[in-house]
């Protein structure tokens, strides 16, 4: 299910980011009442702009949720837990052991 997700967030993030760079800017109309070029003859007389606008909102939108989705179950699968969660665990006890050049102290009880 995780992978899953994954290849459609990138497919979506993907999908924004080559939409957003094929629209036009605002101001590219200008040019094209002056006689630069037939604007928008591919799609129609109504232009590209409509249909490139849907399909961001909707890749974007798709981009959005999936990326809650992800971050709400990766968040559920690592919670972290406190040392102190569970107390009746006994803590583990490391052995300590003597050479014959270290010093002994007599502190330490043996």
């Amino acid at each position: 299910m995780y992978e899953i997700l994954l290849v459609i967030y990138l497919l979506a993030a993907l999908g924004v980011i080559g939409l957003v760079l094929v629209q036009q800017g605002k101001g590219a109309d200008m040019g094209a009442s002056f006689g630069a070029g037939a604007s928008g003859t591919l799609f129609g007389a109504g232009g590209s702009g409509n249909f490139l606008t849907r399909m961001t909102a909707v890749c974007a939108t798709i981009f959005f949720v999936i990326s809650l989705v992800l971050g709400n179950l990766s968040a559920k699968q690592h919670a972290e837990t406190s040392g102190w969660e569970n107390l009746t665990v006994p803590a583990t006890e490391q052995a300590v052991e003597k050479t014959e050049n270290a010093p002994v102290n007599s502190d330490i009880p043996q």
